[in-house]
């Protein structure tokens, strides 16, 4: 092979050509990914329906413990080139499908009314709330069988939600093993979706607790934003944030923390969530009588069209927090809100707080305010003479 020029008698490689082999390009990518989910799709529901097998014919008690490794040699046998017959995998698939089975049975109630303790709302009402793509019907009508499924009867048997295909069966071995109840498990079936996490991101989001800190924030939401809007605005701030990702010297000031979280913008972005862009630190507030003041850090939450104002406070909360983050949340809807946006919100990140306090400092404030803690464990500087006495 030589380096040669590539003639292209009888073509003239217009704009519209070039643009054409750009769509092109765009609608073959399209269809690698099609068939990706396809192949992702076709493997889950094989697996969904051996666990089901499994569970239905109550396999290890009709043929022995030692079933499953048995099976697991019979279809390598059968299928020397597939890798996903391992009897560890084997374990995981049974495992897989018995979650879901014995999480819904728990949660039995009337179609679509779930008040078991484990189950605190109905689940379609659960996945609209938190802007899941599965079907709630589907899981209401699932939930509604009493009956144990039966290996012969389709309509008796717990069925896999079409979307469940959109998650890798990596993640799906995660999340069923870190789960403890169906709404957590649903939480990062939908976060794994709507973020396209990788699975070492997964990892790391249930490691840190996400389910139990999402929406946990002390707020006066329910005093200061309609109906529709507490719920949604609620959901975006966490409590505890982990800023781990920081590694500051123990006696650090708040001037530091926010030094080190511009800094590391992209990772306190992640922790903040999804949809939060970076609008700028410190900006300066000048009133008419001459006084600046400067608030922290502003973002904007793109998917609820709202600004976000950020105080840090390397301190337990005291209520004077409050009264100048609602002056700062004030400036931002007078001089920045849009008339499309959603009203701003405060938030208040400190190093530890007091429910009570909390909560008394921003009952009768006006603006949508919240009080959130943070992790973060600090680096401590040892002296020369400290480590050679460690040694």
């Amino acid at each position: 092979m030589k380096p040669e020029f590539i003639h292209r008698d009888g073509m003239i490689a217009s704009t519209d050509y070039v643009r054409w082999l750009s769509d092109l390009k765009q609608r073959y990518r399209q269809s690698q990914i099609k068939a990706v989910v396809r192949i992702n799709q076709s493997m889950l529901e094989f697996y969904w329906s051996l666990g089901r097998d499994i569970v239905a014919l109550k396999a290890e008690s009709k043929w022995g413990s030692g079933v499953l490794q048995q099976l697991s040699i019979d279809l390598q046998q059968m299928f020397p080139e597939e890798k996903g017959f391992s009897y560890t995998n084997i374990r995981y698939v049974k495992q897989w499908y018995s979650f879901y089975y014995e999480q819904v049975a728990i949660c039995q109630q009337a179609v679509g009314e779930l008040n078991d303790s484990n189950c605190q709302q109905p689940v379609g009402e659960f996945w609209h709330q938190t802007g899941a793509k599965l079907d709630g019907s589907k899981w209401q009508q699932l939930v509604a069988k009493s009956e144990t499924p039966d290996f012969h009867r389709v309509g008796g048997e717990l069925e896999m939600p079409t979307d469940f295909a959109l998650v890798p069966w990596g993640h799906h071995i995660q999340i069923i093993s870190k789960s403890n109840s169906l709404d957590e498990a649903l939480f990062y079936i939908n976060q794994t979706i709507a973020g396209n996490w990788s699975r070492s991101r997964l990892e790391d989001e249930i490691k840190s607790g996400l389910y139990k800190r999402q929406g946990k924030a002390i707020t006066n939401f329910s005093n200061t934003l309609a109906l529709p809007e507490q719920q949604l605005a609620q959901e975006i701030l966490k409590d505890p944030l982990d800023l781990n990702f920081l590694h500051l010297k123990k006696g650090y000031d708040e001037h530091v923390l926010e030094e080190a979280l511009v800094t590391n913008i992209t990772n306190f972005l992640l922790e903040l969530g999804k949809g939060f862009s970076y609008v700028g630190r410190q900006m300066e507030l000048q009133m008419p009588g001459g006084q600046t003041f400067f608030p922290d850090l502003i973002f904007y939450h793109i998917p609820q069209h709202r600004y976000v104002v950020v105080e840090l406070k390397a301190v337990k909360y005291i209520p004077e927090f409050a009264g100048k983050l609602n002056f700062y949340v004030t400036a931002v809807d007078e001089l920045m809100r849009g008339e499309l946006d959603n009203p701003t919100v405060g938030l208040v990140i400190c190093k530890s707080s007091d429910k009570t306090v909390v909560e008394w400092s921003l009952k009768d404030i006006q603006k949508p305010l919240g009080v959130a803690t943070y992790q973060l464990e600090e680096v401590v500087e040892r002296t020369v003479k400290e480590i050679e006495n460690r040694k």
